[in-house]
């Protein structure tokens, strides 16, 4: 039997090269979902998509634990740091941090609406601080060298409805070298809604987008926000650079295996397959001392709305935390997941 560490090596080394393509599919970064874990199993169900960690403040890049807030997996690549802050030299270090740490790219947050970035001047509350925002990312692009610094962030704060307001701040990032945008397509309401609350009440509004990019086609525009499956996602092809996913990517990961595979015209592969791919990192991890219940839970939506999803996921819950909880547990719950199927088949 083959050491896990040798095993995981065997992955890394074989896993299929990242080619670039002119529309996009991305993975948002999502705190305390788009950890390392998470991150390898996307690239396995999704060997195309450019993939993003959870965001880290730049103060935690510079007097932080690197090695957990910046752990990375070489087969991860393309991956990017989303940074957050608001104080240029501090996220220049950064940046320079995470290009010596071999990120891809460098994408600084002015979307996120919580009440702990608010208090903290950076995320979404930046979007009405257009002149600070151009200094901080003029700071990290003169920082990065040839990896480029791009910026996620929504359409407005509150009530902004004012295009041309959005337009100016895109413009102003712009100027200083920014030529990549990933737009969450709706406001955030800094009070009065929660961080769910916001991705999900404020309208969407694409068209603000697809407006963006007819004016300014030399920056790639990228769509997040409310794409939730194949035909929404499948429309954004032809009018803008790329789509990223968010909580779709996460609680129903098959579609993004299903996109990937579709816009690299790749065959599907059925999940067991996909999963048993993972098994020498999962393995690897193990014998390093992570507990199994770290890596399960990025895997509880493989089977999202399919016959035997539901036991797939009781058996990992349930049992995920226990001592000496191992592979064998993830095959105990894909053989669980396998009955329900077997006996729908049996019954028709």
């Amino acid at each position: 039997m083959n050491h896990p560490q040798a095993a995981e090596k065997s992955v890394i080394n074989t896993m299929k090269s990242v080619t670039s393509s002119d529309f996009v599919l991305s993975v948002a970064p999502m705190m305390d979902w788009t950890d390392t874990h998470c991150r390898v199993f996307h690239r396995i169900l999704a060997p195309d998509a450019r993939l993003y960690t959870e965001m880290v403040h730049a103060n935690a890049v510079i007097h932080g634990d690197r090695a957990q807030l910046l752990a990375m997996n070489p087969v991860e690549h393309p991956v990017a740091l989303q940074l957050g802050g608001s104080d240029p030299a501090h996220l220049a270090e950064a940046t320079r941090i995470a290009v010596d740490h071999g990120f891809d790219e460098v994408n600084f947050n002015c979307g996120c609406p919580s009440d702990r970035v608010q208090a903290g001047r950076f995320g979404a509350c930046l979007m009405r601080e257009p002149a600070l925002v151009a200094d901080c990312v003029g700071a990290m692009v003169g920082a990065a060298g040839k990896v480029p610094v791009t910026v996620k962030c929504r359409l407005g704060v509150d009530d902004d409805d004012d295009y041309g307001q959005f337009r100016s701040f895109i413009d102003q990032i712009a100027d200083v070298g920014c030529g990549h945008f990933v737009i969450h397509a709706r406001n955030a309401w800094l009070k009065g809604l929660s961080p769910k609350e916001n991705r999900e009440v404020p309208p969407l509004r694409y068209d603000w987008a697809y407006r963006l990019k007819d004016e300014r086609p030399d920056l790639r525009i990228e769509l997040n926000g409310g794409i939730r499956d194949i035909d929404t996602a499948e429309g954004q092809r032809g009018r803008l650079d790329g789509v990223m996913l968010g909580r779709a990517a996460y609680h129903d990961p098959y579609l993004l295996h299903r996109l990937d595979s579709q816009w690299a015209a790749r065959a599907e592969l059925p999940r067991a397959d996909l999963l048993r791919r993972f098994r020498p990192y999962v393995e690897a991890k193990l014998a390093d001392g992570v507990a199994l219940k770290h890596i399960t839970r990025h895997l509880l939506g493989l089977w999202h709305g399919e016959p035997g999803g539901r036991p797939f996921r009781q058996v990992l819950s349930e049992r995920a935390h226990l001592p000496g909880a191992g592979w064998g547990l993830i095959e105990e719950a894909m053989a669980a997941q396998s009955a329900v199927e077997a006996q729908l088949g049996n019954a028709r």
